[in-house]
């Protein structure tokens, strides 16, 4: 049992996954800083309030339908926000892959071919 507890720790899956997660907890704050600070203060000067907790509020101030909205409406912006630093991290890495990739099969063969009509 022990044996396969050390096979299963040591599976690539589980360090990844290890590792993205605290790069997910290391992150959030960034990302809530850019929901908070940038994105919901957008939304306020288009609706007036930083927030929707004020709609639908019901049971003496208890329950409010704004704060369901406002929870979703951050979630969205949280996984915009994630969407475009993801976006943006896989074009530098496939801009770098490219770079390092050097020729292509295509101007290899181009090269091949001129060089073998040039005999």
């Amino acid at each position: 049992m022990l044996q396969e507890f050390k096979d299963f720790i040591n599976k690539g899956n589980v360090i990844d996954l290890a590792v993205a997660f605290v790069m997910g907890l290391a992150f959030a704050p960034v990302i809530g800083a850019i929901t908070d600070r940038v994105l919901m203060p957008l939304i306020g000067l288009i609706f007036g309030e930083p927030n929707f907790d004020a709609i639908g509020t019901f049971a003496d101030g208890e329950g409010s339908i704004g704060a369901v909205l406002t929870a979703a409406v951050n979630f969205v912006l949280v996984a915009f926000a994630l969407f475009l630093v993801v976006k943006a991290h896989n074009a530098t890495k496939k801009r770098a892959e490219e770079e390092q990739a050097g020729p292509s099969e295509i101007d290899l063969l181009t090269e091949i071919r001129d060089s073998l009509a040039k005999r």
